[in-house]
């Protein structure tokens, strides 16, 4: 199963979700998005959810400890244990054996990353 992960800021537009998508590979074969659990209401996510046709997977911050990740964000690490979000949550939505098909990428205006892994979906 492939899932495209997000990090973004509270003030995050679609049109950077959907930038940051675009950036990593886009959405062809993407089964699922995923962000951290506490943005996975937002409203941009969810417009970009509906356009997409594709649910939504909260990942606890807490399973994102730990998750090794190509980009390291001295920040994120410090606030979330991993160097990524997007990547993190990408990684763990996509289920065990999971990997990076795109490594992080960033929207123009930096509110949004996205990341795509693909695993067993388990």
């Amino acid at each position: 199963m492939r899932v495209a992960g997000f990090g973004f800021r509270r003030d995050v537009t679609v049109a950077s979700l959907r930038e940051a998508l675009i950036a990593a590979g886009g959405a062809e074969g993407v089964a699922a998005i995923a962000t951290v659990s506490d943005k996975a209401k937002d409203d941009a996510l969810a417009l970009l959810a509906r356009e997409l046709g594709l649910p939504i997977r909260a990942v606890p911050a807490e399973r994102l400890t730990d998750i090794a990740t190509p980009t390291q964000s001295e920040r994120i690490n410090e606030t979330f244990g991993t160097g990524s979000v997007a990547e993190a949550v990408a990684l763990a939505a996509a289920g065990r054996s999971a990997r990076l098909v795109a490594t992080r990428v960033v929207s123009r205006d930096r509110t949004a990353t996205a990341a795509i892994a693909e695993g067993d979906g388990e």
